[in-house]
């Protein structure tokens, strides 16, 4: 059986705004291919029981380390086996991984936050890495190792995604800056300025980034980073007409 938790609590976007088509917002993988495999699934069952033809997946970016498969993530993805159309928004992992590319130094911080699981999954040798070392090493070693559709499906990325009044991106927005003028640095890595504001936003944000203990549903923002990398739940908040509710693993 296929179970959604549904919750009361709603944001309030104009009642002419909502989006026409339903909408499945994935929050952070992070290289948990098996969890990706298991939320998959459960979409393809909710879009079957639902009969809706008209829907779309969007992901929020950060497919990549900390887990153990960030290859296998990619190649399940571009695989084109998900049960919707979809949109892969860029989050500032993979950011980090394309700034790897051409600064083999990005590493020093990168190896920090889950990069040193990436270059594994991707079969680069990193016992240099993990001692400070040779990072250049590294670096050419992901080139030749990485295939060419995943960079491809790297830099093709995005920073947002608009859909009636709601606008998505991986970490949030910088509240008093319009919409249409946000940064890449905010877009990517903003945190509590984001989270903690509390006033009105020209649209209700829907983002990751930032774990919770379970998703969060604000009359600003809904958060669906429930840290599935280290807590086994990958969550999807499904967006359709003034109802919302969330899968997850």
């Amino acid at each position: 059986m296929l179970s959604v938790f549904r919750t009361s609590a709603k944001p309030s976007p104009r009642r002419d705004a909502y989006p026409s088509r339903r909408i499945y917002a994935i929050g952070d993988i992070h290289g948990r291919l098996d969890l990706l495999e298991i939320l998959a699934g459960k979409l393809a069952l909710h879009l079957e029981q639902a009969r809706s033809e008209n829907a779309v997946i969007v992901l929020l970016g950060d497919y990549i380390d900390r887990g153990p498969q960030s290859a296998g993530v990619i190649d399940r993805l571009l695989a084109d086996r998900l049960p919707a159309p979809a949109v892969f928004l860029r989050g500032n992992h993979e950011a980090t991984l394309l700034h790897f590319l051409e600064d083999e130094s990005v590493l020093e911080s990168w190896r920090q936050f889950g990069g040193l699981e990436t270059l594994v999954s991707y079969g680069v040798d990193v016992r240099e890495a993990m001692r400070g070392r040779n990072y250049a090493g590294a670096q050419a070693q992901l080139k030749t190792r990485m295939p060419a559709e995943h960079l491809r499906f790297f830099e093709r990325t995005r920073l947002s995604w608009t859909s009636g009044d709601y606008f998505f991106c991986h970490a949030g927005v910088r509240p008093g800056l319009a919409l249409a003028r946000q940064q890449e640095q905010d877009l990517l890595w903003i945190r509590e300025d984001f989270t903690e504001f509390r006033g009105s936003l020209e649209k209700v944000i829907v983002h990751g980034h930032t774990p919770a203990p379970a998703p969060e549903l604000l009359p600003n923002r809904i958060n669906v980073d429930t840290g599935a990398y280290a807590t086994n739940v990958l969550t999807c908040a499904i967006l359709e007409g003034e109802r919302r509710s969330f899968i997850a693993t």
